[in-house]
């Protein structure tokens, strides 16, 4: 194995194959949305209000108002008890995010027959199979990304940044920070093809823990917390977004405590005012700041960003105030008038469960979930407690965690629509806080949003 690494191209060091365009389904709840009928718009079953039941613009003459939320399929990637919330209090409000969940590979999709797998110490492992990459079902543009990692003898493994899911050419394609004390000319910590470590890394057979920021056109690495490479892309057209993919090549490689910080976001709410944001006519609610958060009461209502975004990464910190109630974020949203407020995606925020099971939300749904397309995997947040909600999203597929914890990973595969309710939809449009009844009572602060760069 080692001669034909050594004979690889520097600009063509791996192939990747068996993963096209199409992200798979691992860790996703099936489309349950078949039906084009839209949603109710309260996002909460049997409570809805009657304003804004009347707001919605069904197809085909059906009436929204008689339609319940319909259980979407589990995720394909359940959770055999509680999730490992492997993040500080302190980590969470900063924005980092779990990308690997210590029980199963939700959020992650192989592009080759490598054995991928999570083993019985909870750690992503993979030592037989293709050459080939575990990769995200979303992309990332910049950002800080953290993990720790254990290389087999002689083995041969890397982690790839802004990758495409089949990458050719590792200059072009990707950035391949290497995994490979071995290797004749790019080893551990190398950007292949690109730059090289100021000082030799090496340790197989033992963990390591290694970090990278991903920022415009500038890397940074280090090793054990030591800095070892710094380079800035100066080429034309350097790659702005993409995957990340684990690689198996050769030998044995384990990762564990994979953990991202979404970078470049950009404040919503400047803690003073609600300027930058209008609310939709015909509200109810009561939109207010008091101590740097936006406090929402009594409903119905929406207040929405004046700007819009198509591909973003969404993070804020919410909290309910009360016992069991329900609200939402909608994004991709048609701009709201008072006959139609909410015709986008709804984000739920709903830490109701049934049976004392945080696995059986109530309405089907559970904060974190998408409105009657998804269920959340888990619910993370407790009322009257703060909590931080990360959201993803990049054409049809959306993603979502809570406390760093994924709950929802889902792609819509209905048609086309210019309203979200009735099909899929891509195109920008603005993000909205819901009020969703007279009991209404939350508060938002440290409301940021990265729009997803244009290659």
């Amino acid at each position: 194995m080692r001669l034909l690494i050594a004979s690889l191209s520097l600009l063509c060091l791996m192939g990747v194959s068996g993963c096209g365009d199409k992200a798979s389904d691992s860790g996703s709840a099936t489309d349950v949305s078949q039906d084009a009928t839209p949603a109710s718009p309260d996002g909460g079953g049997d409570s809805v209000a009657k304003e804004m039941a009347d707001s919605i613009a069904p197809p085909s003459g059906d009436s929204a108002k008689s339609e319940k939320p319909k259980k979407p399929s589990l995720p394909t990637l359940p959770l055999a008890g509680e999730p490992k919330l492997l993040l500080s209090e302190e980590e969470i409000r900063d924005g980092w995010i779990q990308l690997f969940d210590g029980q199963t590979l939700a959020g992650w999709t192989p592009s080759s027959n490598a054995n991928w797998h999570v083993n019985d110490d909870g750690e992503i492992e993979a030592s037989e199979g293709d050459i080939g990459l575990l990769l995200t079902t979303v992309p990332f543009a910049d950002y800080e990304l953290k993990f720790d990692y254990w290389m087999g003898k002689d083995g041969n493994s890397g982690v790839f940044l802004r990758t495409i899911a089949e990458p050719k050419v590792v200059t072009a394609d990707c950035y391949e920070l290497n995994i490979c004390d071995s290797h004749p000319e790019f080893k551990t910590a190398s950007l292949v093809g690109r730059a090289q470590p100021t000082k030799e890394v090496a340790g197989e057979e033992v963990w390591k823990s290694m970090s990278v920021r991903v920022e415009r056109n500038h890397f940074t690495v280090a090793v054990d917390g030591e800095a070892v490479l710094d380079h800035t892309d100066e080429t034309d057209g350097f790659r702005r977004g993409g995957q990340i993919g684990l690689q198996k090549n050769a030998g044995r490689i384990r990762f564990r405590n994979v953990f991202l910080k979404p970078l470049s976001t950009v404040e919503q709410f400047n803690g003073a005012d609600i300027g930058g944001w209008r609310v939709v006519p015909g509200s109810k609610s009561e939109f207010s700041v008091a101590d740097g958060t936006i406090v929402l009461k009594n409903g119905p209502g929406f207040l929405e960003t004046e700007s819009a975004w198509a591909d973003f990464t969404l993070q804020f910190e919410a909290q309910v105030n009360g016992d069991g109630l329900n609200s939402g974020v909608f994004f991709r949203l048609i701009p709201g008038t008072e006959e139609a407020p909410s015709n986008g995606y709804e984000l739920q925020i709903e830490n109701v469960f049934t049976d004392g099971d945080r696995r059986q939300p109530k309405d089907n749904a559970g904060t974190g979930s998408i409105f009657r397309r998804t269920q959340a995997r888990w619910v993370v947040p407790n009322d009257r407690e703060w909590f931080t909600a990360t959201l993803i999203a990049h054409g049809p597929r959306i993603a979502a965690w809570v406390n760093g914890f994924q709950v929802t990973d889902w792609e819509d595969t209905r048609d086309a629509d210019e309203n979200p309710r009735r099909g899929s939809k891509v195109a920008a449009g603005p993000i909205s806080l819901q009020g969703h009844d007279p009991t209404t009572n939350l508060a938002f602060r440290n409301i940021r949003v990265a729009g997803y760069p244009s290659e």
